[in-house]
């Protein structure tokens, strides 16, 4: 029963991060078909496995008898999917090292204590104060936190294939077995 809320939470967090991923996925894909241009393959990959992914943790979570009842069907999908995220994220792996955000500004400082020799010059401090200022990259960070999200996925996905397969372990079905008995009579007419 555990393992059945445990599985809850774990589903609607796959949908949390799915839902996010699935929209900046789509602006892409979106803007691509606006310029009549062909979707890139690492967008694409990762945008139809988080579609399928999104309507499988759905279905499953809102039919949770008849997954509690196939858990061992789930559990291989969810595998599946655990793979097919690992695939997505390899394919968008070019942005994992990209630095999305330039920040600039801030406190420097010049002067100080120097020496040269025997003699050490102390000369006073100028504190210069910039305000921040922070540029950041729409398409570069969008794709960071799909990839970023796609990494979460894969570990959710696995958890969730580990729960399935507890309660399919734990499943206690009722079995009954019937015995009849049937009665001949042997009347002659």
């Amino acid at each position: 029963m555990l393992a059945g809320w445990i599985f809850d939470f774990f589903r609607l967090l796959e949908l949390v991060t799915l839902i996010p991923t699935l929209g900046m996925l789509a602006y892409f894909v979106n803007g691509y078909v606006n310029q009549n241009e062909l979707t890139p393959n690492y967008i694409l990959v990762l945008f139809i496995v988080s579609v399928l992914a999104a309507v499988w943790a759905l279905v499953t979570l809102f039919r949770r008898q008849s997954t509690r009842d196939s858990a061992a069907f789930v559990a291989f999908v969810d595998i599946c999917f655990v793979g097919a995220f690992i695939g997505a994220v390899y394919t968008l792996r070019g942005i994992a090292n990209a630095n999305c955000v330039n920040v600039s500004g801030g406190v420097s400082s010049t002067g100080g204590v120097s020496s040269s020799g025997s003699t050490v010059t102390v000369s006073p401090l100028d504190i210069n104060y910039t305000p921040f200022s922070v540029s950041a990259n729409k398409t570069c960070t969008m794709l960071k936190a799909s990839w970023a999200f796609g990494i979460m996925n894969c570990i959710f996905f696995f958890i969730t294939a580990v729960l399935a397969m507890l309660m399919h372990r734990h499943q206690r079905g009722v079995v009954v077995e019937k015995e009849v008995y049937r009665r001949r009579s042997h009347d002659s007419r």
